[in-house]
């Protein structure tokens, strides 16, 4: 099972977008809201990102990042 988490904010509109999109085709993923926990902003910029969203997709044997929200690479990814 792959896992899914989003680093976002709050008053990014492609994050909100992203999430919906994601809770729409029913998959599941933790927030890291980077305004409210210094630890996800550090992350953040230790994943070399310093933009919302930027989602890593893990299973067990790779990671894949993805920089903004693009659906086709979702749904690629994710199996949608």
């Amino acid at each position: 099972m792959k896992k899914v988490i989003i680093y976002s904010q709050e008053t990014c509109p492609p994050c909100h977008a992203e999430k919906q999109w994601l809770k729409e085709n029913g998959i599941a993923f933790e927030e890291r809201d980077i305004r409210k926990n210094e630890q996800f902003l550090q992350e953040l910029i230790e994943l070399g990102s310093s933009s919302t969203p930027t989602t890593i997709i893990k299973d067990e044997n790779s990671e894949e990042y993805i920089l903004g929200f693009d659906p086709e690479k979702f749904a690629e990814l994710l199996d949608v």
